[in-house]
C-alpha cells in the first residue's frame, strides 16, 4: 500500500505545497473543480465569444464549452472527456486552452467541428495584472458547500472567428476580453443531490448580483480596469449585502469600493439587464458615479455552458471517453428560452466613469431573482 497520487509532469517542478502529487487534490469531494471562463466581444456589440473549461479530478472528467453570441442568436459547442490518462492536457476534442505567458497572455481555441458551424482562435492579452477576489466560502447548516478562490483579469483580444464560413478578424483596438480562473470545492457540480434537505428562496425573498470586469480607456490612450461585484440578499426580517472590487491600475494598485448602490433596469419578461447607473463609493468616502449601457442584444448565455444545468445535464457529468455536442438557438430572448438558458449571461456593456476620465467596455453577468415592485418583477424561481 502506497497512498500517493500518480506522478505527472508538474511534479518535476519545485512548486509543491502539500504532501501529495499534482495528480491528486486535497479532498475526496466530487465537487472539487478547477475552472477557467472567458469572453471576447466586439465593442460595438455585434459579436461575442464565450469559453469555459473545467477539470473535475475526483470525477475523472474534463468538460468545456465554446460558443458565439450574435444579437439574440447563440451557437454553442460543448465537449467532455475522460480526464485520465492526461490530466494536465487542457484540450477536449475541438475545445483548447493554452497559457502562452503566465498571468499575461492566454489562448482560447474552438477548432472546426461537426457540432456547429463555428470556430475561433483568440488570444487574450492583459491590460492590467490579475486580481484575486474574496474567497467564496458558503456554509449550509453544518456543511461547507463551497470553498474556492478566484482571480479575474481584463484585457484585449486578437485573432479570428468564423460563423457559417464567414470569417471576422479580432483586433485589440476593436475588441475587449475578460477571463477568470478558480479552483476549490464548488457549487453546482453534478446532478443535484435528491436526498438532502431542500433549500431555496424563502417566500418574499430576492437575490441580485452583478459580476463585471471592464476595460477603461482615457482620451490620452491610458488604460485601467473596473471590477464591479455585489450580492444583495433580502427576505422578510433579513438583509445582507456584499460588495467587492474597485479600480485596477496597470501597476497593480487597486482602489477598493466601500459600497455599490445599483440603479439598474431589467426587462420584466426575460430579466435581461437594460442598463442604468451604479453609485460607487470609494474607500475614502468619495462618490464615483458610473453610467452603464447595454451595447446590444448580444450576450453569451452561460446556461448553455451548463451553469445551473442545461437540458438535464450538469458540470462534471460523466459523458464517456469523448463527447461533443451543441445547438443553435435563433432567439435566446424569448421567455421560454430565457428560462431554459437561465438569466446569467456575458452581457456586453459600455461604462462611463467621469471621475476616472475613462470610457470602457466589458462583461457584466447579472442575476436578479424574486420579486421587485420598483422594477416590475414578480417572484419567479424558474429563471434560475
Amino acid at each position: 500500500m502506497n497512498p500517493i497520487g500518480q506522478l505527472i509532469a508538474a511534479d518535476e517542478g519545485f512548486c509543491h505545497q502539500v504532501t501529495e502529487t499534482f495528480g491528486s487534490v486535497g479532498t475526496t469531494d466530487p465537487s472539487w473543480t478547477e475552472k477557467v471562463c472567458a469572453m471576447a466581444a466586439a465593442r460595438d456589440g455585434s459579436l461575442q465569444l464565450g469559453f469555459g473549461l473545467g477539470k473535475y479530478t475526483n470525477r475523472n472528467v474534463m468538460d468545456g464549452y465554446a460558443g458565439v453570441s450574435r444579437g439574440v442568436e447563440q451557437l454553442t459547442v460543448r465537449a467532455s472527456r475522460r480526464l485520465a490518462p492526461e490530466p494536465a492536457l487542457t484540450e477536449i476534442g475541438p475545445v483548447k486552452y493554452e497559457v502562452l505567458e503566465p498571468l499575461k497572455v492566454v489562448r482560447f481555441v474552438l477548432e472546426p467541428n461537426d457540432a456547429q458551424p463555428i470556430a475561433f482562435d483568440w488570444t487574450f492579452e492583459a491590460a492590467v495584472p490579475p486580481v484575486c477576489e474574496e474567497r467564496t466560502h458558503n456554509r449550509r447548516a453544518y456543511r461547507v458547500t463551497a470553498d474556492l478562490v478566484r482571480y479575474h483579469q481584463t484585457g484585449v483580444a486578437h485573432g479570428w472567428v468564423e460563423v457559417d464560413g464567414e470569417r471576422t478578424e479580432i483586433t485589440p483596438d476593436t475588441w475587449v476580453s475578460t477571463r477568470d480562473h478558480s479552483w476549490g470545492t464548488r457549487y453546482d457540480v453534478g446532478t443535484p443531490v435528491s436526498d438532502l434537505e431542500p433549500v431555496g428562496m424563502p417566500p418574499g425573498g430576492s437575490f441580485r448580483m452583478i459580476w463585471s470586469p471592464v476595460l477603461m480607456e482615457r482620451p490620452d490612450g491610458s488604460r485601467y480596469a473596473l471590477f464591479l461585484h455585489y450580492q444583495i440578499t433580502t427576505a422578510p426580517g433579513f438583509s445582507q449585502k456584499r460588495v467587492t472590487g474597485g479600480v485596477e491600475h496597470p501597476d497593480g494598485r487597486v482602489e477598493d469600493w466601500s459600497d455599490l448602490v445599483p440603479e439598474l433596469a431589467f426587462d420584466p419578461v426575460n430579466r435581461r439587464l437594460l442598463g442604468g447607473k451604479l453609485h460607487a463609493t470609494m474607500a475614502d468616502g468619495s462618490a464615483r458615479p458610473l453610467q452603464v449601457e447595454v451595447v446590444s442584444d448580444t450576450g453569451f448565455h452561460l446556461g448553455a455552458g451548463l451553469y445551473f444545468g442545461f437540458d438535464g445535464h450538469h458540470h462534471g457529468e460523466w459523458r464517456g471517453a469523448l463527447h461533443v455536442e451543441g445547438e443553435r438557438i435563433e432567439d435566446c430572448s424569448t421567455p421560454e428560452q430565457a428560462r431554459r438558458l437561465h438569466q446569467i449571461r456575458d452581457t456586453v456593456i459600455r461604462v462611463t466613469d467621469p471621475v476616472g476620465g475613462g470610457v470602457g467596455w466589458g462583461n457584466c453577468q447579472p442575476i436578479i431573482t424574486g420579486a421587485d415592485e420598483a422594477l416590475g418583477l414578480t417572484a419567479d424561481s424558474s429563471f434560475m
